[in-house]
């Protein structure tokens, strides 16, 4: 059974910076791409960043903010976090892709960014 964890939720102030983490266990196959969605309270889920064989995709909205990155041999995937503003208030999700298998998800970390 695949599984998804991440880690380095939390609540910081705007213009700070948090880093999420997350780790995935238990593949048995490729991981062509793994990366970061987010959900807002009554929102639908969105794309953050993604990070694959190619390159990597953000969000306009995070663009020259965050950072994704992954240690391949570790199957970990990172999402640095600056200049945080209240908009980027939600939980946020890992996300990874595995050849012929399909797209996990882990559990979420909440993220809030306020004063």
């Amino acid at each position: 059974q695949v599984q998804l964890v991440e880690s380095g939720g939390g609540l910081v102030q705007p213009g700070g910076s948090l880093r999420l983490s997350c780790t995935a266990s238990e593949i048995a196959g490729t991981i062509v791409a793994m990366g970061w969605y987010r959900q807002a309270p009554g929102k639908q889920r969105e794309l953050v960043a993604t990070k694959g064989t190619i390159g990597s995709t953000y969000a306009d909205s995070v663009k020259g903010r965050f950072t994704i990155s992954r240690d391949n041999a570790k199957n970990m995937v990172y999402l640095q976090m600056n200049s945080l503003k209240p908009e980027d208030t939600a939980v946020y999700y890992c996300n990874a892709a595995v050849f012929r298998q399909g797209t996990y998800w882990g559990q979420g970390t909440q993220v809030t960014v306020s004063s």
